[in-house]
């Protein structure tokens, strides 16, 4: 497989990569942009003919994917020494940035295609309910390594980690803690990436697609990103066609957030948020009555300084 991770040169001791997280709803799915078959994001190193880190990302993106990229803000540095795809002699700095798209046409090149981000964080999809492999195969070897830490204390920290993330005994599912459950796993050794840095013998659980090098820890970043951004920013409607309905509204909310909204009260609230318009049309698509046709208001963003969907999770 091609390189994923070429690199720049920033002074004489560092590397720099640029990497993309371009996300977008299709079909009430949520989909990530990737290269190389699906094993990595967009990426390309800084180089000295680039005029800044963004118009070095977006000359990578569009000669990776033949795609061009609209919006999109930086997302975190990683720098760690241990998550390069083999030992290097320079010190390697990862770039982030996320985008939001709409999923409009295939991409171009270098195996590039839209996958599910469930593909590669499978847990993290509560939609229909927390996934039963929480409690059947993630929860009994995080608690096993637990009660291998060579002392009490940290035995204990550990399984309190591991409830706070995954919503075990007694605490409640946090859909924005997904870097925390990834960086859990990867400590753990059950993430498959971990076995490229770790000497952890043979795990008997690898979950998810794994990625080259960080990658996929870069794509939980902008999950979570993200999750937290539509509660405070209409951020969704970047990833909304022209027009929609309510229920197209409601499904793409759900699919980034990765669990279901009460739909009268989703509907309530995005009324009285003013957030969209009527069109005076509406969808046959579905079967039954037509629904009506709404798009973003764009006045909002004029109006006020901060607003979100506020996600009313339904509990159940």
């Amino acid at each position: 497989m091609a390189k994923a991770q070429a690199r720049g040169t920033v002074g004489n001791t560092v590397d720099a990569n640029l990497i993309a997280v371009l996300a977008a709803v299709t079909g009430g799915q949520p989909r990530v942009l990737t290269v190389h078959g699906g094993d990595a994001l967009p990426s390309g190193p800084f180089e000295h003919a680039h005029r800044s880190l963004q118009t070095g990302l977006r000359i990578w993106v569009e000669q990776q994917t033949g795609r061009p990229l609209g919006y999109v803000e930086q997302l975190y540095t990683f720098a760690d020494r241990d998550r390069a795809e083999e030992p290097a002699a320079r010190r390697v700095i990862s770039i982030s940035y996320l985008g939001l798209t709409r999923e409009d046409k295939p991409p171009d090149g270098q195996g590039a295609g839209w996958r599910n981000w469930y593909d590669y964080f499978p847990w993290e999809d509560h939609r229909a309910g927390p996934p039963r492999f929480i409690e059947d195969a993630i929860a009994p070897q995080l608690r096993d390594w637990a009660r291998s830490a060579p002392d009490r204390k940290l035995r204990a920290g550990r399984l309190q980690r591991a409830a706070i993330n995954f919503g075990l005994d007694g605490f409640d599912w946090n859909e924005e803690l997904v870097l925390q459950r990834y960086e859990l796993l990867y400590e753990a050794g059950l993430a498959h990436e971990a076995l490229r840095s770790q000497s952890t013998g043979e795990v008997s659980l690898t979950l998810g697609r794994a990625m080259t090098a960080d990658h996929r820890r870069i794509l939980a970043t902008g999950i979570a990103r993200l999750r937290a951004k539509i509660k405070y920013r209409p951020v969704v409607f970047e990833l909304m066609p022209a027009t929609f309905t309510l229920l197209q509204l409601q499904k793409s909310v759900e699919a980034l957030a990765g669990r279901d909204v009460h739909k009268p009260n989703f509907r309530r609230l995005i009324e009285q948020q003013e957030l969209v318009e009527e069109t005076g049309a509406t969808s046959t698509e579905a079967a039954g009555r037509p629904a009506k046709l709404f798009r973003f208001r764009q006045a909002v963003l004029a109006e006020r300084g901060t607003t979100g969907t506020r996600l009313p999770v339904s509990r159940a």
